[in-house]
């Protein structure tokens, strides 16, 4: 049965935020047959429940006509209470923030729908007073060129302290739809605002593009972000950048540019930067898909899958690169995204570059890298010189005494 999950986390109102989640969880906490709560779901949430957390409180909604279940972080599956009035169950519980939690629903001893990640948000991912608010774009949409007609939707986000007339620091978000909305999955302008008025970020602009679509109707997302070519990144300078510059102005030197994506958007930053470091020189890489999606040899056509071997191999570029991923994230016919994703983090570590390599247990997704924003943003744009137009990147030294990275089997008997 398919379900419909929204990670979603508010703080306490001593931030000064308010909320219908609040609303919600306020609801919850008088029990399932709490007048009005079925209502505050299907608002909230959707109809068939989702995931919201308000604090340490977190509340689970799983939609099935039979008794549900849930194991959390791999616990033992603990009853799930029927809301009355609705096909919907309901765990409220208290749990750590700071932190990802896995959980899973069962009906009847076996799984209803996939594995989920919660994400345990910290203060950073939430608007506090006194800080002041960016500014973003109505949706707006190009018809490209290079991809032969395909229409492409984008954002601009400006941050507090962005002047329409003086160059901007940038970055490009690919999957830039999913980042829209004060709380999006990866509160991206929020964490922007906080660390910019902690001085731990420049001022700039984020500019979101969702994947296109060719004229006859074809998702290009794909096409896009998992192939290993000038493509895209010719999109992005000749197309998508010129038309954000007739609003805003933005830094030219690589220097003050980054890139970032989740999944196929996470290997298309990282070939963006690879083929253009003098154009973008900070990668952001969530789940990357360093795997074969789009390698068609018989084509003479790369894919993600070729960048260890060509990190190792190829002349070292000037860049810093964020990684992140986690133990159970997917496995098919492309690739093992875990297994691609160490190899990266060990092959970048091997040409010593300025590297930073997250693995946490999470499954395939934004979990560990909504967590994570506001470190790994930090951490990308630290010691940014907005009076300097370039700088050579070096491993960290306490980097450089690590070893590298090492798989140990631990969800089954090795020999």
């Amino acid at each position: 049965m398919k379900r419909f999950v929204l990670f979603l986390l508010l703080l306490p109102a001593a931030f000064g935020q308010t909320s219908a989640l609040e609303e919600l969880i306020a609801t919850a906490r008088q029990g399932p047959s709490a007048a009005g709560l079925k209502d505050r779901i299907a608002k909230t949430l959707s109809p068939r429940g989702g995931t919201a957390v308000w604090g340490q409180d977190y509340l689970f909604v799983a939609d099935s006509p039979s008794p549900v279940t849930i194991s959390v972080d791999q616990q033992p599956a603990t009853p799930m209470a029927p809301i009355e009035g609705a096909t919907l169950w309901m765990l409220l519980t208290k749990m750590r923030t700071g932190v990802t939690h896995s959980y899973q629903y069962y009906v009847a001893g076996k799984p209803l729908g996939a594995r989920g990640d919660a994400v345990g948000y910290n203060s950073d991912s939430y608007s506090k007073p006194g800080v002041p608010r960016g500014k973003v774009s109505e949706k707006r949409t190009i018809v490209s060129r290079i991809y032969d007609g395909m229409k492409a939707d984008y954002w601009v986000y400006a941050s507090p302290g962005v002047d329409p007339a003086v160059p901007a620091a940038l970055m490009v978000w690919q999957d830039g739809q999913g980042l829209i909305g004060e709380f999006s999955r990866m509160r991206l302008f929020t964490v922007t605002e906080n660390l910019l008025y902690q001085k731990l970020l420049p001022p700039m602009v984020h500019v979101m593009i969702a994947p296109g679509q060719s004229p006859e109707g074809h998702a290009m997302r794909s096409v896009e972000y998992d192939t290993v070519s000038d493509r895209y990144p010719r999109f992005l300078m000749e197309e998508v950048l010129p038309e954000v510059e007739k609003t805003y102005t933005l830094r030219q030197d690589g220097y003050s540019r980054a890139i970032g994506g989740e999944s196929s958007g996470g290997i298309c930053a990282f070939n963006v930067a690879w083929l253009m470091p003098d154009k973008f020189s900070r990668v952001h890489s969530a789940v990357g898909s360093f795997t074969s999606i789009q390698w068609r040899p018989q084509e003479k056509l790369e894919g993600g899958n070729v960048y260890p071997f060509k990190v190792r191999k190829e002349p070292k570029r000037n860049i810093r690169v964020w990684m992140s991923d986690g133990s159970d994230d997917l496995e098919n016919e492309h690739g093992s995204w875990p297994m691609q994703n160490i190899q990266m983090a060990n092959s970048l570590k091997r040409q010593e570059y300025d590297f930073h390599f997250r693995f946490g247990t999470a499954a395939h997704g934004g979990a560990q890298a909504s967590l994570d924003l506001p470190e790994s943003l930090a951490w990308l744009w630290r010691d940014y010189d907005p009076a300097k137009t370039s700088q050579e990147f070096h491993m960290d030294p306490t980097e450089k005494e690590k070893p590298f990275f090492r798989v140990t089997i631990t969800n089954r008997d090795s020999w």
